[in-house]
């Protein structure tokens, strides 16, 4: 009798814990299948901080859709004393590590590079105060644009008839030479990136601060990132 009752009780203990693992499995299963959106964040009124100039601080943005473009808007904020060349956005693939490259070159100097070709513009723009730049892309036309702080530069043409390829790795605070490293400290950013925004088709300038809860392939408004180094987050001081 007492043997019977151990093992009833041996067999009850054990079906109680293959019932919690297996709801335990079940439980793990259904977090792998809940949308990643909880990830993302919101950086309403805030910068990522680069307080010095390296090859290994920078941060990584993971787009809300990673597919082919044939268009596209990308704007953002900085902040920087900088007076030498430094890259303002990086977004690299497979096929080429400056699919799509903002660059500055210098005080009055920007370039962007589409499918490692490179147009430059000039503005003048005053130094030591936050700047809001927008680059658009259009691969119909291969029609170009830069705007600083709302003012449009004179358009270029490249990369008529080109697409970018997928799964892209985009970073701030440096230049990719190869996908996703290759930093080289004398092109890295030195200050404040906020507001970055980013859209699969050119949004016309005159709405681009409208028109950012429509950004569809990076939000700053719902950001998932990765910060590398010494990178710091910090509240946005200035518009």
């Amino acid at each position: 009798m007492e043997k019977w009752l151990l093992w009833t009780l041996l067999l009850i203990t054990f079906s109680r814990t293959m019932a919690l693992t297996e709801n335990h499995e079940e439980e793990n299963k259904e977090r792998q299948r809940l949308p990643t959106q909880s990830l993302y964040k919101d950086l309403h009124r805030k910068v990522f901080l680069f307080p010095a100039s390296s090859a290994d601080s920078y941060v990584t943005l993971s787009p809300l859709k990673n597919t082919e473009l044939q268009n596209f808007t990308v704007c953002l904020w900085t902040y920087t004393e900088l007076t030498r060349g430094y890259s303002v956005f990086s977004y690299a693939t497979q096929a080429s590590t400056n699919e799509i490259l903002l660059f500055r070159d210098s005080v009055g100097q920007y370039s962007l590079t589409v499918g490692s070709e490179e147009v430059t513009f000039q503005v003048q723009e005053p130094s030591f105060t936050p700047i809001n730049i927008c680059a658009t892309w259009a691969s119909a036309s291969g029609v170009a644009e830069i705007w600083v702080d709302g003012i449009p530069l004179v358009r270029k043409v490249l990369k008529q008839g080109y697409t970018l390829s997928a799964n892209a790795m985009i970073i701030l605070g440096q230049d990719q030479d190869s996908y996703g490293g290759g930093f080289d400290i004398n092109q890295s950013f030195l200050g404040e990136i906020g507001n970055v925004y980013m859209w699969d088709y050119v949004v016309p300038f005159h709405e681009g601060k409208t028109n950012c809860s429509q950004a569809n392939v990076l939000n700053w408004k719902k950001m998932k990132y990765e910060k590398m180094g010494h990178v710091i987050m910090v509240p946005q001081l200035r518009d």
